[in-house]
């Protein structure tokens, strides 16, 4: 019986992930367990409610939010990449549009928040609805802002000229943070907008 030689494999000196790496993938294992209690309370509590408003009556489809928190996963894979070769202008750059995506983000929650309370009369005490949509919606915009936390002080630095392509690996672990909070985004949205109402 005859075997094929790995001899690429053998040239390959196997490392340990950093730990940067792992700690988040930890965080996010963790936060994901979070989610995953709110948004089955969400789902449990769904219809259960004995007077409004209810969802349909008050709310509607955060379309423009949702593209721009998305899309800033692209812009900030762009500013990882740019890192890493050293363009650090184009770093900052995409770094701070990034921001700016996630800032749009919750002005937009923020606006639906005014709208549902001054207008529709729908607060955290009103009905399950209310409680579990605030908590739910209000846990991911809570991460919005750790994260937007984060990548202001990273911003600040490269303004500074304190941030350099050796900074990559810490880069991309913030970066797994905020691709994170995005794919907890699209299981909220068709949670709450889409199979909610």
């Amino acid at each position: 019986m005859s075997t094929i030689p790995l001899g690429h494999a053998a040239n390959q000196e196997w490392r340990l992930p950093s730990r940067g790496v792992m700690a988040m993938a930890c965080l996010i294992v963790a936060e994901s367990a979070i989610f995953i209690i709110f948004v089955v309370a969400y789902l449990y509590y769904i219809g259960r409610d004995v007077n409004g408003p209810n969802p349909r009556e008050v709310l509607e489809i955060p379309w423009f939010g949702t593209v721009c928190l998305l899309s800033s996963s692209i812009f900030i894979m762009l500013a990882e990449r740019a890192i890493e070769h050293g363009k650090m202008a184009a770093f900052t750059g995409w770094w701070a549009f990034t921001m700016l995506l996630g800032l749009i983000f919750l002005g937009d929650t923020a606006n639906e928040w005014y709208k549902l309370i001054v207008h529709d009369h729908l607060t955290i005490h009103t009905n399950l609805f209310g409680t579990t949509f605030y908590s739910l919606v209000g846990l991911h915009a809570s991460h919005v802002i750790v994260g937007l936390i984060m990548m202001l002080v990273v911003l600040v630095f490269a303004l500074g000229r304190r941030v350099h392509p050796a900074h990559a690996d810490r880069v991309k672990v913030l970066a797994m943070y905020w691709h994170f909070v995005d794919a907890v985004w699209v299981v909220v949205f068709s949670v709450v907008y889409l199979i909610g109402r």
